[in-house]
C-alpha cells in the first residue's frame, strides 16, 4: 500500500453523529422520568433502579455530546495536544457514576429483600415496555458511532444495560402478576446492578489505561523492534515509548541508531520508511523518531526486556 492510499484510508473515518447523541439524551430523560413515576406508583424497586440507570444514561449521552464538541477545539500553546482527551475524562466520569449508582441499588435491594412490599405489576409492566422500546431505538441511533469513540461506547454500553434491565423488569412484572412472588423485584435489581458494575469497570479500566499513557494491549513492541531493525541502515531502535492520546489515536516515539554517519537527506528517507511501516502495519498515527550514530548507549537501553 502506498503512502497516498494509506492517507486516503485514514481520511475516510467519519465523525460521531452528534444529533443522535442529543436524541438519545432526550429519550433517556423521558424514560427516566416515566420510570421514576412508575416506580413510585407501583412500589417497584426494580423499576426505580431502572429509572436511575436511565437517568445516568441521559447524563452520560449528554456528556458524550459535550465532550465531542469540546474535543473539536484546536490545539493551542497551553493545550498542545488539543482537547481530544476530554472524551476520555468523560468516559471515566460516566464509569464512576455507573458503579456508585449500582452500589446504592444493591444496598436498597438488600433491604427490600428482607422487607418485601406489595407491587402493582400492571404499572410495572407497561412502564418497562415503554422503556424497552425507547432504549432499543436509542441503541439503533448510537450503534454506528460506538466504535468511533470510547465516550460514545460508554454511552452505548449504558443503553445496552438499560435495554436488558427493562427486559428483565418486564419478566419480573409478569412473574409478580401471575404468581405474586414479590421477592423477584429486589432479585432483578441485584442482577441489573451487577451488570452495570461490570460494564462500568470495563470502561474505567480502559479510560485509566489511556490516561496513564499505557501502551495499547494489541500493540506488539517486540514486533515493531524486529521489523524496524531489518531495515539495512538501522543498527537498533531503543527508548521506545507507546501510548494512546485517545482510544483511536496511537503515538510512538523512539531513538534509532544508524549503522553509518549519513547525510540528513538520506536520514529523511529512512525516517519516511519507518513511519510508513509503523502506520501501515501497526496502525500508529503519530511517530516521533530521534536518529543517532555511535550513541554508545548502555546495552540495557537497547535490549530492554520491554522491547527485546
Amino acid at each position: 500500500m502506498s503512502a497516498s492510499k494509506h492517507k486516503h484510508k485514514r481520511k475516510r473515518r467519519h465523525p460521531v453523529n452528534e444529533k443522535n447523541l442529543l436524541i438519545a439524551t432526550f429519550l433517556n430523560t423521558v424514560i427516566a422520568l416515566v420510570e421514576l413515576a412508575g416506580g413510585i406508583l407501583s412500589g417497584s424497586l426494580a423499576l426505580f433502579s431502572d429509572a436511575l440507570h436511565n437517568l445516568s444514561d441521559a447524563f452520560s449521552t449528554f456528556i458524550a455530546y459535550m465532550a465531542t464538541q469540546i474535543g473539536k477545539r484546536e490545539a493551542n500553546p497551553k493545550r498542545t495536544f488539543g482537547y481530544k482527551r476530554i472524551e476520555i475524562l468523560a468516559a471515566l466520569f460516566n464509569a464512576v457514576i455507573l458503579i456508585v449508582i449500582s452500589i446504592f441499588l444493591l444496598k436498597e435491594a438488600w433491604q427490600r429483600w428482607h422487607n418485601p412490599e406489595p407491587i402493582d405489576s400492571k404499572i410495572m409492566l407497561v412502564v418497562a415496555m415503554v422503556g424497552l422500546l425507547a432504549n432499543v431505538y436509542a441503541l439503533i441511533l448510537l450503534k454506528r458511532d460506538a466504535g468511533k469513540s470510547i465516550n460514545v461506547k460508554a454511552a452505548y454500553i449504558h443503553l445496552i444495560g438499560d435495554s436488558l434491565s427493562s427486559l428483565v423488569v418486564i419478566i419480573g412484572g409478569a412473574s409478580i402478576a401471575l404468581f405474586e412472588i414479590y421477592w423477584v423485584d429486589p432479585l432483578i435489581t441485584v442482577f441489573i446492578s451487577l451488570y452495570i458494575i461490570r460494564s462500568g469497570f470495563i470502561i474505567l479500566k480502559e479510560s485509566v489505561n489511556i490516561l496513564m499513557q499505557s501502551a495499547p494491549d494489541h500493540l506488539d513492541l517486540p514486533a515493531i523492534k524486529n521489523r524496524v531493525e531489518k531495515i539495512p541502515q538501522v543498527l537498533n531502535i531503543h527508548h521506545m515509548h507507546a501510548w494512546m492520546l485517545t482510544d483511536q489515536e496511537i503515538h510512538v516515539e523512539a531513538h534509532v541508531e544508524l549503522n553509518s554517519d549519513l547525510a540528513l537527506s538520506e536520514v529523511k528517507n529512512i525516517r519516511q520508511e519507518i513511519e510508513l511501516l509503523l502506520k501501515e502495519n501497526f496502525s500508529i498515527h503519530h511517530v516521533t523518531l530521534q536518529f543517532e550514530y555511535l550513541a554508545d548507549h548502555a546495552p540495557s537501553l537497547i535490549h530492554s526486556k520491554s522491547v527485546s
